[in-house]
C-alpha cells in the first residue's frame, strides 16, 4: 500500500466493486462528469471495465483509496495512459460523496505523484478536468501542478459542453512532503 498523511492507495477488492459501482458510477451526473463517455447502465454482476482490474494491462493503474485511520474505502484513484517511451501519465480520481471535502483529494493526488515520479520514474504527470471542478483544481495546484490551457467546449456533459483545464506537472518541478506544506507521502510499514 502506498499512503499519505490521511490516505492509502491499495490494490481494488472485489468487496469494493459494489460500494464504488453505487456510489460513484451509478450516480449518472457524476458519472458523465468524470468519465469522456456516456453514462451507461451496467447489469450488477457484469465485468465493468471502470472498476475490475485487469491485471494484464500495463497503460492503466487503478487504485482503491481507503481511509488510514480505519482502512475504510474513501475513492478510487488512477494512473493512466502511461506512456513509458514518452515517460508520461495522466492522474484521475473519484471520491465517495460523504468523503468529499475533507482533504482527500489533495492527499490522493500527493500519493499519485510520489508513485507516478518514484515508484515508475515518470517524468511528466497530466490532469484534464472540467473548469468548474475547484475541489480537483485546487488538490492538483496544491501539488504544485501547473494550469498548462484551457480545452474551450471539449466535453460534452448531460446536454451541454463545457472548458477543461489541462494541468501538468514535471518531475523536475514536483516538491515531495517534506520540501512543502501539505501530505506526507510514507512507504507501508
Amino acid at each position: 500500500m502506498l499512503k499519505g498523511a490521511k490516505v492509502g492507495l491499495r490494490a481494488r477488492h472485489e468487496d469494493d466493486i459494489p460500494v464504488l459501482r453505487a456510489e460513484l458510477y451509478d450516480d449518472v451526473v457524476n458519472a458523465s462528469r468524470a468519465d469522456g463517455r456516456p453514462w451507461r447502465p451496467i447489469t450488477p454482476g457484469s465485468k465493468d471495465p471502470r472498476l475490475v482490474v485487469d491485471d494484464k494491462e500495463q497503460g492503466h493503474v487503478p487504485f482503491s483509496v481507503v481511509e488510514l485511520d480505519d482502512g475504510t474505502l474513501v475513492g478510487t484513484a488512477t494512473l493512466w495512459g502511461i506512456d513509458n517511451h514518452n515517460r508520461s501519465a495522466h492522474i484521475g480520481l473519484g471520491l465517495l460523496p460523504s468523503c468529499r471535502g475533507k482533504g482527500y483529494g489533495t492527499d490522493v493526488v500527493a500519493v499519485l505523484c510520489h508513485y507516478g515520479f518514484v515508484v515508475r520514474g515518470l517524468q511528466r504527470l497530466q490532469i484534464e478536468t472540467l473548469s468548474d471542478n475547484v475541489a480537483m483544481l485546487r488538490s492538483a495546484e496544491r501539488n504544485g501542478f501547473v494550469r498548462e490551457g484551457v480545452l474551450r467546449s471539449s466535453a460534452w456533459v448531460m446536454g451541454e459542453f463545457l472548458d477543461e483545464v489541462l494541468l501538468g506537472l514535471l518531475a523536475q518541478d514536483w516538491q515531495p512532503d517534506s520540501k512543502r506544506p501539505g501530505p506526507e507521502v510514507r512507504p507501508a510499514s
